[in-house]
């Protein structure tokens, strides 16, 4: 009988730890759940306590007849699923399909895939927490709830295929108010005025702020053209008197370690990865990489946490990292970062770090595809810089006047670059030039510069804005971001273009209708106040029943009056000006799974279907015909010839509107953030142009 069996969700995972425990304990996965509510009903019991009827999923037979096998085999088992409450729950199902009894302690916990931290962990098991399965099991119900009873509603007014939900009704209802925001705003105009000041032979600028009355100074928000002909006509250019010299210094604080939603936010903007990658990437870096003269290795912690604290040995490690590499002034004993008092954050585990400092991005870099690298050297660089010391600014606040009207200009100069040799997430701050001035100088301007403006509409959401508003509002939890934004895209409630979201028409109507009856519950408010019951859940203060119970009594009310005062919705297909070749009738745009298509509308007896093809004014370089924007089954964008089948030229590179100069071959655009190639094809010319972006 071999000793001990340990049980974790992958086989990455299980490849990690088996190295760590050596030849007494067998490592297997259960490859996620292995038990979940149908697929085909609604699967819980409304009249007996909201009763779950979990079964085993599909397709996990041979995986469970293993685990049991192994299990007779073993006289200690342990369940090592993730840290989290998902992770809870695994091991509750596993704990059932294995016949172990609850109050035995099984359940191991781990935050980073480490030897230390494993083997530690193997040392003190627990009961599993029944709280966390609970507000799991919560969730999972009022998900269920809300998706089988509003989407088959939604199947019988609209069309089939569209569901909703808690989260993702709530993130489709973000960006449609945001659009109507948008076609609402109404521009208001306002001006600046820029003086153009010298002394000596060094020129700055300063800025319009307003007037100076009894001696005080009063600022002037400019509204009108007549404002500021008004200012210009009674300025002296020639007499500009410094009335006031600040000189100041600020310190910049570094950013903490990274929570799920901070690296979502960081990586899409410094990435260009969508939320669902990113996931995908660290769980991958999280559960083990196989690392050259290593084997698999953990590089960085549990990536589902709302935690910034950090463990002092990683600060140490961290420290000793920052003396050696920048010297003892970028590090004054480090930094400790907590989420409190945030009311609702989950502080179980620590933020996201690499679980080794000293594996540098670069040291294992051979080891890594190219979006690993990218992702584990943000989080490494992110953790490091947070540990390091404030970067410090000189600043300057010059107030000048000018027959009483008053010009500022401010500025600050980095003296001091700390924790921003490694790592900066927000805009470099400006700089200015401005000589050495004291008060009742004179000087004279150059020039002055009046402007109009008009006040811009709020932007769209882009996934880093949208995840930021979600948490903000306490909406949803780190983990459903990903899976919520991937939804709503593939149900065709929103459209991503230019990384901003807008919604369609079959968004905005669904969104209407769903505020119109199932306002009181899809709404900020409510689903936030449900994660925080949630949370009580968890912490043992609320029993699960009474939460759903309190739900479902206004939730079913509104369900039957919607089914009873909706009426059936008719969609109009959108006419385009391509005719059907077979009967000549014009054919219609439809959605369908891997995006939209023409259709001919005379089915059943004409069935003729083709793509809509994004037509580029690029020719193809095999055939002279039009090359065309086409989407991968994975929604990878590629680029292809419009005669396709009969021509099978395609490029996953942008093709350039020009010919090559220099031997007239297709050339192709390769992106980075702050510039683009413009690449020939053919591989004998090696022409190139760089532009900056």
């Amino acid at each position: 009988m071999q000793k001990n069996l340990v049980i974790v969700e992958s086989p990455a995972k299980a490849k990690t730890i088996e190295k760590f425990l050596g030849k007494n304990y067998k490592v297997t996965a259960s490859i996620g759940h292995i038990r979940d509510l149908p697929k085909s009903s609604l699967g819980i019991d409304i009249d007996n306590k909201f009763e779950p009827k979990y079964i085993t999923i599909r397709g996990k037979g041979p995986v469970i007849k293993e685990l049991k096998s192994e299990a007779k085999k073993s006289k200690n088992i342990y369940l090592a699923t993730d840290p989290d409450r998902e992770g809870e729950a695994i091991s509750w199902h596993l704990a059932h399909i294995l016949g172990i009894d609850d109050k035995k302690k099984v359940r191991v916990e781990f935050n980073e895939i480490t030897k230390n931290a494993v083997t530690n962990a193997i040392k003190k098991p627990r009961q599993i927490d029944l709280n966390l399965v609970d507000a799991q099991q919560a969730r999972r119900v009022l998900d269920r709830l809300v998706g089988y009873k509003i989407s088959p509603l939604l199947w019988r007014k609209i069309r089939k295929g569209l569901s909703a939900g808690r989260v993702q009704s709530v993130a489709v209802k973000l960006i449609c108010d945001r659009e109507m925001e948008i076609e609402n705003f109404v521009p208001e105009e306002y001006w600046s005025i820029k003086a153009k000041l010298k002394k000596d032979k060094a020129e700055f600028e300063s800025n319009f702020y307003g007037v100076v009355i009894d001696g005080k100074e009063s600022k002037i928000e400019l509204k009108t053209k007549e404002e500021v002909d008004n200012i210009l006509k009674n300025l002296d250019k020639n007499n500009f008197v410094v009335k006031e010299v600040k000189k100041g210094t600020k310190r910049k604080r570094p950013n903490p370690p990274f929570t799920t939603s901070t690296l979502q936010q960081d990586a899409s903007k410094k990435l260009g990865f969508s939320t669902k990658k990113t996931m995908i990437i660290a769980q991958q870096l999280y559960e083990g990489i196989d690392i050259k003269g290593e084997g698999s290795v953990g590089l960085i912690t549990y990536m589902r946490t709302d935690s910034t604290r950090v463990s002092k040995d990683s600060i140490k490690l961290a420290g000793e990292l920052i003396n050696k590499e920048f010297g003892d002034k970028y590090f004054n004993g480090g930094n400790e970062y907590s989420n409190k008092p945030k009311k609702d954050s989950q502080d179980a585990h620590e933020g996201i770090r690499p679980t080794v400092i000293n594996k540098t991005p670069i040291l294992i870099k051979d080891s890594l595809t190219s979006d690993q690298y990218k992702l584990y050297k943000l989080i490494w660089e992110r953790f490091l810089s947070s540990q390091m010391t404030n970067a410090v600014y000189d600043t300057l606040a010059v107030t000048m006047e000018s027959n009483s009207y008053l010009f500022k200009s401010t500025g600050s100069i980095l003296t001091f670059d700390g924790f921003l040799k490694v790592y900066n997430s927000e805009e470099e701050e400006k700089t200015f030039v401005i000589p050495e001035l004291k008060v009742n100088d004179v000087l004279k301007a150059n020039k002055v510069i009046p402007k109009q403006h008009f006040t811009q509409p709020p932007a769209r959401f882009t996934e880093a804005s949208l995840i930021k508003t979600l948490e903000e509002l306490g909406v949803g939890r780190p983990s459903t971001f990903a899976p919520t934004i991937s939804t709503i895209l593939s149900r065709d409630y929103v459209i991503l273009e230019k990384r901003a979201f807008s919604p369609t028409e079959l968004g905005i109507l669904v969104n209407d209708l769903l505020g119109e009856y199932f306002n009181e519950v899809i709404n900020e408010e409510f689903t936030a106040q449900l994660e925080e019951n949630l949370d009580n859940i968890a912490e043992g203060q609320l029993p699960w029943v009474k939460v759903v119970e309190e739900f479902y009594k206004d939730f079913s009310t509104f369900l039957e009056k919607a089914d009873r005062e909706i009426e059936k919705i008719e969609i109009e297909d959108e006419v385009s000006d391509v005719k059907c070749e077979f009967c000549g009738r014009n054919m219609v745009v439809k959605t369908g799974r891997y995006g939209k298509f023409l259709a001919c509308p005379g089915y059943p007896e004409c069935k003729n279907t083709k793509p809509i093809l994004d037509e580029l004014d690029v020719n193809c370089p095999n055939c002279n015909g039009k090359l065309v924007r086409r989407r991968s089954k994975k929604g990878r964008v590629f680029y292809g010839c419009s005669n396709y089948p009969n021509c099978n030229f395609v490029s996953w590179d942008e093709p350039f509107k020009e010919p090559c100069p220099k031997c007239s071959s297709l050339m192709v655009i390769k992106k980075t953030k702050d510039q683009r190639k413009i690449i020939c094809t053919n591989k004998d010319c090696g022409y190139t142009e760089v532009k900056k972006i």
